[in-house]
């Protein structure tokens, strides 16, 4: 048992959430490390004596999750294996004062906003002119880029606005100034993420100013792939579309949550839109970029939901036929708006039908996956795994999406390299190939 404060302080920050969650530790470990702190991410040997956990308060799963490992580490300390617990990040914003009085032995609770007082909780100091630095924790290849915090939308179901706050837009001169520097690190890849990208610019801008900043964005050496992350389909900018279709930066990919298409469901949603928009948005992407891959999210067993309503979503799917999806039990969050409403589709009906919709998903992923055997992709690898390398296409983001498998007993793959693959065999949910010889 280690003895307190017995060497040098070691800061490990625990990740939990989404990836804005790993960005917010990325700054934060940045900032560490400016201040001269011997900072790591989730230590393999779990060895620091500090730690610092950025929490998810988004649905129910995420929350518990949270909170056992919140309870973790204070057991560590407990017994004496680490000397402080920190908690920040989203859960800790919402429900600080049930924190506080539940879990009464850690040093310090933080909200979302709090970086400078947390940093000076870790004795270090917030250093205004880090633009754009941070330690980053993904592979060396790609990293997120935050557009944006918070967001201005009234979607019924969400807490976000509750634990980020009102939508505030970076300015893309600062956004250039951080991705110039991740390209200069040798980041080849820029994912974009926002509660909401296509709010971005409204507020310093007075317009929609996403297509603008890809432009600026695609200027960068180095960078080969810039992935649009968390589009909002109401109001969404078509411009952006001629951007993503005439530069070949931007890959054909789009994450854009629906989250329903029945127009009763959409409006005690507060989602501003109906299901012939929805409908005529999805259509307008095929026609506008015939080649995008559209990855959705939706929610089933919100308050309400019919069985009726539900066929309709299932048929919705079947039709769209989007390249990648996601989908979510429908939980009933403190302070939202439809925490008013009864939650009355039961969790076994909830699970039920989320399984039922991915299985509609993995025939037509599976469908789609076979037309690509024969074909060429550039692809870029991400990891090696056993004997086999993975990578992903440009219609695949990290850890969500459809994944390019390499014999690694046949080839050798460059991880973080850009490699040309021709697809032999296709499952539901993976490619498998080749590198095409030159």
């Amino acid at each position: 048992m280690r003895s307190k404060y017995s060497k040098k302080n070691k800061i490990n920050v625990i990740t939990l959430g989404c990836s804005k969650n790993v960005y917010d530790s990325e700054v934060l470990m940045g900032q560490l490390k400016a201040n001269n702190k011997n900072v790591v991410h989730e230590d393999v040997n779990d060895d620091g004596n500090i730690v610092v956990i950025n929490t998810c308060g988004f649905i129910g799963k995420a929350k518990e999750e949270s909170v056992n490992t919140i309870l973790h580490y204070v057991g560590k300390k407990e017994s004496g294996e680490v000397d402080k617990v920190f908690v920040t990040g989203c859960l800790s914003e919402r429900y600080k004062p049930d924190l506080e009085q539940e879990i009464q032995n850690v040093d310090q609770y933080f909200g979302t906003h709090d970086l400078p007082n947390l940093l000076k909780a870790l004795e270090a100091d917030y250093k205004h002119e880090l633009i754009g630095e941070r330690l980053t924790t993904t592979p060396k290849h790609y990293a997120y880029l935050k557009i944006a915090e918070g967001c201005d939308r009234p979607c019924s179901f969400c807490a976000i606005p509750l634990m980020r706050g009102k939508h505030i837009s970076t300015p893309i001169e600062d956004i250039v100034v951080e991705a110039t520097k991740l390209a200069e690190k040798g980041i080849k890849e820029l994912i974009l993420i926002a509660q909401d990208l296509t709010y971005y610019g409204l507020d310093i801008y007075k317009k929609r100013a996403l297509a603008d900043l890809l432009k600026e964005l695609v200027k960068i050496d180095g960078v080969e792939w810039i992935r649009l992350h968390y589009a909002f389909p109401t109001g969404f900018p078509l411009d952006v579309l001629d951007v993503v279709k005439n530069e070949p930066k931007i890959c054909n990919y789009l994450d854009i949550p629906l989250q329903h298409i029945n127009t009763e469901l959409l409006k005690s949603m507060r989602r501003g839109t109906s299901s012939d928009k929805t409908i005529n948005l999805i259509h307008t992407f095929r026609e506008m970029v015939p080649n995008m891959a559209i990855r959705t999210t939706l929610i089933v067993g919100y308050p309400g939901e019919t069985v009726a309503q539900f066929e309709e979503l299932k048929q919705f799917v079947i039709d769209s036929r989007f390249e990648r999806m996601g989908c979510f039990a429908y939980s009933h969050e403190e302070n939202t708006h439809a925490y008013n409403l009864e939650d009355d589709v039961p969790e076994d009906i909830k699970e039920q039908r989320v399984a039922e919709l991915m299985e509609i998903q993995g025939q037509i992923s599976f469908d789609l996956n076979q037309e690509k055997v024969g074909l060429v992709f550039k692809c870029i690898f991400d990891r090696k795994e056993g004997d086999h390398f993975i990578g992903r296409t440009e219609f695949d983001s990290p850890d969500v999406d459809n994944e390019v498998i390499v014999d690694a007993t046949q080839h050798y793959i460059q991880i973080g390299q850009f490699v040309d693959i021709r697809i032999t065999e296709a499952t539901d949910f993976d490619l498998i190939g080749e590198p095409v010889s030159n």
